[in-house]
């Protein structure tokens, strides 16, 4: 477990910055302590430097996982954030997309949002921005990339895609052997 390099912090915070904006500051300095980001096995995890402290009592071949998992580093150093991030990108999201009913299963299966499964939209969401998928019970589904920017989602086909898919809490169960 180390701190991560100056690429490593821009590439998270490039890819954190696409969906939850200027509350990256809100992540690291919380009410409860401060928080911090660090990198074991090609994986970021999130956790409080009080944990980090005690942590530093396990050898590092025995340390399996430790905080939160933000998502990791592929081998091109590209970094991909995981499911397991949402429950704390949701309240900090700036752009939000909220499905219907009738897409919400369509959606935990892995597919992109369409237009006919579209509730609604945060206003002035620009195209390729992340967004945070949401029910329309307001309960975090997942997120993707919008497709489309909210104006042109006023005069699309119905069939027409609106996020691209790019996680969702039904991964925990389709890839339950692989996700750590």
């Amino acid at each position: 477990m180390r701190p991560l390099t100056e690429e490593e912090t821009r590439a998270l915070f490039e890819k954190l910055s696409k969906y939850i904006g200027e509350n990256i500051q809100l992540l690291i300095e919380r009410p409860d302590g401060a928080y911090c980001f660090r990198l074991h096995k090609d994986r970021v995890y999130y956790l409080s430097e009080r944990i980090l402290k005690l942590a530093t009592n396990v050898p590092r071949q025995n340390l399996i996982s430790l905080g939160t998992c933000f998502g990791k580093f592929t081998k091109t150093q590209k970094f991909r954030l995981h499911i397991t991030a949402l429950d704390y990108l949701a309240p900090y999201a700036k752009y939000k997309v909220w499905v219907k009913p009738s897409a919400e299963q369509s959606f935990l299966y892995g597919n992109h949002v369409l237009k006919s499964g579209l509730g609604r939209i945060t206003e002035s969401t620009s195209q390729y921005q992340g967004v945070v998928v949401y029910s329309m019970a307001d309960v975090p589904l997942g997120f993707g990339v919008a497709a489309k920017s909210t104006q042109e989602c006023r005069r699309m086909d119905p069939m027409a895609i609106v996020v691209f898919h790019q996680a969702d809490i039904g991964e925990y169960i389709r890839h339950e052997e692989t996700l750590t």
